[in-house]
C-alpha cells in the first residue's frame, strides 16, 4: 500500500445528479451525489449527517424513502438502508438513467427504454424486478413523473418532444401526448390536480393540462438556455419556479402570468435540481457548480433572497497548503475562489470573502466572476500573526500586485501590494518571514521587493548591481530563513542568489545549470529544494552554498513538492501520476505510489499525520493518512515500498468503501501489524521510556481504591421489604458473571441428597472455574495475559472486588497445610500476572488501582509464605524502576514549567 493510505476526500457538496428529498418526523432531509458516493444533509442547516459507501461506478439515478436510499450506477441499482447496503438490483442491460419513488414501489428506466417495477418491502428476500414495460424503440425517456391522484399512473417524457401516460398495474400506455416537436427536458406536477409543467430544450416552459390535453399558459426566456428544473411552491403562493443551463433562476407568477424575480448569478453553472420545501416559502437548488443553496421568499417585493448555502470548488484547486497545525487546509483554485477547508467538521469549511461582489456586480451589470480576483499561483502564510494583522499574501496570475487576506475574519486585507510601479510585471512568487512582519515579492521581470505587512509600505528591494535588479529573468521562487537573517531568491534561468536580509545585499549566489521550476525551503535543517525541468530534484545547502543531495526518478514535469516538518523527508508528485517520498538523511527513495490522475499540488500537515492533494480535473482535495503513525510498526520500512512503485486508487468520499462496508463485521487485519502481532509486549517495546494507559474512565478504576466508602454511602437504611402481591419470577441464583442460573427442582434436591455427605467436603475441588480463574491459568500457560488483562477491564469495580475476594483463605489459622490449598496456587499466578503488566507497563493506571486492592486483601497471606514474599519482592523491585523512570519524566516537566512560570519575557 505505502506509507500514506487514502483516507478520504474532501470539498465535494454535489454533481451533476438531481437530488432527492424527503421529510422524516419535522425534519427535512437532502440526499445528493457525489461521484460514486451519496451525502445526506439536513434541510434545518444545511449540515452533513451521513456519508454513503463507494460504489463502483458512478451515480446516475436517485431515490430515496425513509431509512432507503435507491442509487442507479451503471446497469445496477444499490440499495442502502442509512450507509449500509441490503440489496443489489441487476436486470437492465443498459445504463440506467431515471428513478422514481412510487407509493411501496422503485420505477427504474433504462437508456434502451426498459421499465423495471421494483418492490422494496421485504427486499431481503426478493430481489426480482415485480413488472417489465417496453417503451418505443422511438422513444427516448428523459424525465419521469407521477401526477397526483392518478393510481398507478406515470408519465414519462420523451427526448423527441412527446410524453406518454402509462398504467404500470396493467403495464398499458394509455395516451401520448403530442408535444411541441422540441425536446423535453423535465417535468412536474403542480398542486392543481391534473396540471403539470414541462420545461423544453428551447427554453419554453408549457403549464398543462394533462386531463383534457389542453395548454394553461406558455412561459418563454430564450435567452436563457435549456430548462432543466422546474418546482411549484406549496406554501399557498402561485410560483413556479424554473432553472436553466445557465445558472438563473426565474420565479413566475402563475395567477398573473408573467415573470416575477429573476436570480441572476444564483450558480455558475447549470442547474441541476429545484425543489419547493412542503409549505414552505423556501426553494431549494443545486448546480453542477459543486455547490447546494436555500432561497426563501421573505421579503416585502416577493423576492427571494439566499438563506444558506454550501459550496466547494467548482473548477480544480491549484495551490493546497496546510493551517492551523493541520486542522484547517488552504485551497485557491481556478474558479477564483480562495477557501479554507476544515480536516476535522466540514461545517466549518468556508470561502474567503472578496469585498462585495455581488452587490458590485448588480450595480455593473457583470457577473460575480468577472469581478472576483484571478486565481491564486502562490500563497504563504505567517500563523503567529493571524490576531494581529494580515497574515496571508497571494500572488494571481497574470496580476501586476500581491494581496493580503486577514483569515481571522475570513476577508480580503485592506493593503494591497505593488512592487516595481515603475515598471510593473506580474507577481509570480511570495514569502512571509518567520516573524509575520515582512512579505517578499518577486515578479516575472527579476524584481524582488520587501513590504511591511502591517502598514503595506514597501521597505526596500533587493539588488543585484551587476544587472540594476534581482535576477536577470524572472523570479521563480523566494524564501526566508527562520532567523530573518537569510533571504534565498531563484530565477528562471537557473541562478540562486542568498541575500542578506535586513541589508538587502547579496552574499552569493550559484548556478544550477539549467532552468529552475520551483524552490522549497525548510527552516529546520536549512535546506533548499529545486526543481528543474530535466526531472531532477536537487537540494543545496544554503549557508555552505552546494549542492548535498540529487534525486532523480521521475518521468515527466514535476507539479509540487515539500518537506515535512521535521526536514527527514522530501515528497514531490509528477505528471507522470508518482508521488515520491525521499529520505533527506539516507540519500534514497522510500516510497512511491501511482495514481489514475496526476496530482498538481501537495502539502503534508506540521504533525506528518496527513497528507492532502489536488489532480487534474478533480475539484476536492484529498486526504492520505501516514500508516506509520496511526499504526503500531515499529519502523516506516515495514509500509514503504522503495524503489518499487505501489498502484493505489485516490481516496473516496467516504473513508469506508462499498467493500469494507460489506465486510462490517469482520475485523480489519493489517498485513504490517500481523507481523507485530505475537504480544502486547512487541508494542511497548516502540516507546521504551513510557507507559500505555488502559483508556478506563477515571471512575471505573478510582472506584477499585474506594470502594469501600461507596460500599458504605450506598447502604440501605431498611431491609427490603417483601411486596404483598409479588409478580411471578423464575427463581434464580445470582452469579458473577451476569448469566441466570436457575435453581434445581424439588425431585433433583432428593436424587441428590444421598451423595451430598461424602462430595461435602471435595465439592471446592470438583466444581468448575469461574471466567475469572480459568482466564487466568490458560494465559499463565501461554504466558501472554491479555486475554485476561481485557476481561478484568470489562467487569465492573464490585464485580472484580467480587473475583478477588474469592480467592482468598479465610481458615488461615492452619498454615502447614497452606501450599495445598488452590486458593494459594491463584494468588500466586495474581502475582505473577502483575510482575508480567507491570514489567511491560501496559495498563498502568489501572494495575494500580487493582495490585493496591489486592495487597488489601491478600496481604496478610502474603505476609504469613516466604514463596509469596518472594514474588512480591520482585514485584516491588519492576514497580519501583518503573515508576523511577516515569518519575524523572514528571520532574523535568515540573521544573520547566516551574522556570517558565517564573520567568519574565
Amino acid at each position: 500500500m505505502g506509507i500514506f493510505e487514502p483516507y478520504r476526500a474532501i470539498g465535494y457538496i454535489t454533481s451533476g445528479v438531481p437530488f432527492s428529498v424527503q421529510r422524516l418526523g419535522t425534519e427535512t432531509f437532502l440526499t445528493v451525489t457525489v461521484g460514486k458516493a451519496f451525502q445526506i444533509y439536513n434541510c434545518s442547516k444545511l449540515n452533513l449527517v451521513l456519508i454513503g459507501p463507494q460504489l463502483p461506478k458512478k451515480i446516475r439515478a436517485l431515490a430515496s424513502y425513509r431509512d432507503f436510499t435507491f442509487a442507479a450506477y451503471g446497469t445496477d441499482i444499490a440499495v442502502f438502508k442509512r450507509a449500509h447496503q441490503v440489496a443489489d438490483w441487476s436486470r437492465h442491460s443498459a445504463k440506467v438513467n431515471l428513478l422514481l419513488l412510487f407509493g411501496e414501489h422503485i420505477l427504474s428506466v433504462d437508456a434502451d427504454g426498459n421499465l423495471f417495477i421494483w418492490a422494496f418491502k421485504g427486499i431481503e428476500d426478493n430481489l426480482a424486478p415485480i413488472g417489465h414495460i417496453k417503451l418505443d424503440a422511438n422513444f427516448t425517456p428523459t424525465c419521469l413523473m407521477h401526477p397526483d391522484t392518478y393510481l398507478n399512473k406515470v408519465l414519462i417524457g420523451s427526448q423527441e418532444g412527446s410524453l406518454q401516460l402509462w398504467n404500470i398495474s396493467t403495464k398499458k400506455k394509455i395516451y401520448e401526448f403530442k408535444g411541441w416537436n422540441l425536446g423535453i427536458c423535465s417535468c412536474v406536477s403542480s398542486p392543481a390536480l391534473d396540471v403539470i409543467a414541462v420545461g423544453c430544450a428551447d427554453g419554453t416552459i408549457h403549464v398543462h393540462n394533462i386531463r383534457y390535453d389542453e395548454e394553461v399558459v406558455t412561459f418563454k426566456h430564450s435567452a436563457r438556455g435549456t430548462v432543466t428544473a422546474l418546482s411549484f411552491s406549496t406554501d399557498g403562493q402561485p410560483l413556479l419556479a424554473s432553472g436553466g443551463s445557465s445558472g438563473v433562476i426565474s420565479i413566475w407568477n402563475l395567477e398573473k402570468k408573467r415573470l416575477q424575480s429573476v436570480i441572476r448569478e444564483a450558480h455558475e453553472s447549470s442547474i441541476i435540481s429545484l425543489h419547493f420545501l412542503a409549505n414552505e416559502p423556501v426553494l431549494m437548488s443545486s448546480s453542477a457548480d459543486n455547490s447546494i443553496k436555500m432561497w426563501v421568499f421573505d421579503t416585502s417585493d416577493g423576492d427571494p433572497r439566499l438563506l444558506r448555502f454550501r459550496s466547494g470548488h467548482s473548477a480544480p484547486p491549484l495551490c493546497i497548503r496546510f493551517y492551523a497545525n493541520g486542522r484547517h487546509i488552504l485551497s485557491a483554485g481556478r474558479d477564483r475562489a480562495f477557501r479554507l477547508f476544515s480536516v476535522i467538521q466540514d461545517q466549518q469549511s468556508r470561502e474567503l470573502s472578496q469585498g462585495h461582489i455581488s452587490k458590485r456586480a448588480k450595480k455593473l451589470r457583470m457577473k460575480e466572476e468577472e469581478l472576483k480576483l484571478k486565481p491564486v499561483i502562490a500563497l504563504d502564510y505567517a500563523e503567529i500573526r493571524e490576531r494581529d494583522w494580515c497574515n496571508v499574501v497571494t500572488c494571481h496570475m497574470d496580476t501586476e500586485q500581491a494581496y493580503v487576506w486577514r483569515l481571522q475574519n475570513f476577508v480580503l486585507g485592506e493593503h494591497i501590494l505593488r512592487p516595481c510601479p515603475e515598471n510593473p510585471t506580474p507577481v509570480k512568487t511570495c514569502a512571509i518571514s518567520a516573524c509575520g512582519n515582512f512579505a517578499v515579492l518577486g515578479t516575472a521581470g527579476g524584481w524582488i521587493e520587501r513590504f511591511n505587512l502591517q502598514s503595506g509600505i514597501s521597505r526596500g528591494s533587493y539588488l543585484d548591481m551587476s544587472i540594476k535588479g534581482a535576477h536577470d529573468g524572472g523570479v521563480v521562487g523566494v524564501a526566508c530563513d527562520s532567523t530573518n537573517t537569510l533571504m534565498i531568491s531563484a530565477g528562471y534561468n537557473g541562478d540562486v542568489k542568498v541575500w542578506d536580509f535586513k541589508g538587502r545585499e547579496l552574499k552569493s549566489r550559484w548556478e544550477i545549470g539549467c532552468t529552475v521550476v520551483k524552490i522549497v525551503y525548510n527552516h529546520l535543517n536549512g535546506l533548499l529544494a529545486a526543481v528543474t525541468d530535466d526531472f531532477l530534484i536537487r537540494l543545496y545547502d544554503v549557508v555552505a552554498s552546494r549542492m548535498v543531495r540529487k534525486f532523480e526518478g521521475h518521468t515527466d514535469r514535476i507539479t509540487d513538492l515539500c518537506f515535512s516538518e521535521d526536514g527527514k523527508w522530501l515528497l514531490s508528485s509528477s505528471m507522470d501520476g508518482s508521488l515520491r517520498i525521499w529520505d533527506v538523511v539516507l540519500a534514497r527513495q522510500i516510497d512511491a505510489v501511482h495514481v489514475d490522475v496526476s496530482i498538481t499540488a501537495l502539502s503534508l500537515s506540521p504533525n506528518m499525520d496527513v497528507l492532502a492533494t489536488t489532480h487534474v480535473d478533480q475539484n476536492g482535495v484529498y486526504l492520505w493518512v501516514n500508516r506509520s503513525i496511526f499504526s503500531g510498526a515499529s519502523n516506516v520500512d515495514s509500509f514503504a515500498s522503495g524503489k518499487e512503485i505501489v498502484n493505489v486508487r485516490l481516496p473516496s468520499i467516504s473513508s469506508v468503501d462499498g467493500s469494507q462496508t460489506a465486510d462490517y463485521d469482520k475485523p480489519l487485519v493489517d498485513n504490517a501489524n500481523s507481523k507485530d502481532a505475537s504480544g502486547s509486549a512487541t508494542f511497548i517495546n516502540q516507546i521504551p521510556e513510557l507507559v500505555t494507559l488502559s483508556l478506563l474512565p477515571k471512575s471505573q478504576w478510582q472506584s477499585l481504591v474506594n470502594l469501600d466508602i461507596i460500599k458504605v454511602r450506598n447502604k440501605p437504611i431498611e431491609h427490603p421489604r417483601k411486596p404483598e402481591k409479588a409478580p411471578f419470577f423464575l427463581p434464580s441464583i445470582p452469579s458473577l458473571s451476569g448469566e441466570i442460573l436457575f435453581t434445581p427442582s424439588e425431585d433433583n434436591k432428593h436424587t441428590d441428597a444421598k451423595g451430598n455427605g461424602m462430595e461435602k467436603n471435595d465439592r471446592k475441588f470438583d466444581m468448575p472455574p469461574s471466567p475469572f480463574l480459568h482466564l487466568l491459568q490458560s494465559s499463565a500457560e501461554m504466558k501472554n495475559f491479555s486475554a485476561f488483562t481485557d476481561y478484568i477491564k470489562g467487569l465492573s469495580p464490585s464485580a472484580l472486588d467480587m473475583e478477588l475476594r474469592m480467592v482468598q483463605i479465610i481458615d488461615d489459622e492452619n498454615m502447614q497445610g497452606l501450599d495445598m490449598k488452590p486458593e494459594m496456587i491463584s494468588i500466586e499466578l495474581l502475582l505473577d500476572y502483575f510482575v508480567y503488566e507491570i514489567s511491560y507497563r501496559n495498563n498502568f493506571e489501572f494495575l494500580q488501582a487493582v495490585i493496591r486492592l489486592f495487597l488489601k486483601i491478600h496481604g496478610e497471606t502474603i505476609r504469613c509464605d516466604s514463596k509469596l514474599q518472594d514474588k512480591a519482592k520482585k514485584l516491588l523491585e519492576i514497580q519501583s524502576d518503573v515508576w523511577q523512570k516515569i518519575d524523572t519524566l514528571f520532574q523535568r516537566t515540573r521544573c520547566m514549567i516551574t522556570f517558565l512560570s517564573n520567568s519574565q519575557f
